[in-house]
């Protein structure tokens, strides 16, 4: 069992930037895969980024990369997202999301429906 609970959103103007944070209870942090989503009002809940277990292997929506980074401490238990040069299209709640792997699992996951526990996500606002 993960549980997740997201930090770090908060209102910003355009061109700021975040840094979100997931903080994981439970024993098996280091034995999963790690995810960001985001949210807006009327959209579908979208992958912004993933990390696989050991953070070697990383991903990048388009509409991110190389804005966003994704990073995880495994000694605590936490993932990041630094989200810079901000848009208000960046404007959402955000979610941080686990999936358990094996041990040489070097993978990320892309689909809401692979991930098994979910935090109960952060606010990002963004005022143009």
């Amino acid at each position: 069992q993960v549980q997740l609970v997201e930090s770090g959103g908060g209102l910003v103007q355009a061109g700021g930037s975040l840094r979100l944070s997931c903080a994981a209870s439970g024993r098996t942090f280091s034995s999963s895969a790690m995810g960001w989503f985001r949210q807006a009002p009327g959209k579908e809940r979208a992958i912004v980024a993933a990390i696989s277990r050991s953070g070697g292997s990383t991903y990048y929506a388009d509409s991110v990369k190389g804005r966003f980074t994704i990073s995880r401490d495994n000694a605590k238990n936490t993932v990041y997202l630094q989200m810079n040069s901000l848009t208000p299209e960046d404007a959402a709640v955000y979610y941080c999301a686990a999936k358990t792997v094996g041990l040489l699992n070097g993978n990320y996951y892309l689909a809401k429906d692979e991930y098994t526990y979910w935090g109960r996500g952060t606010q990002v606002t963004v005022s143009s």
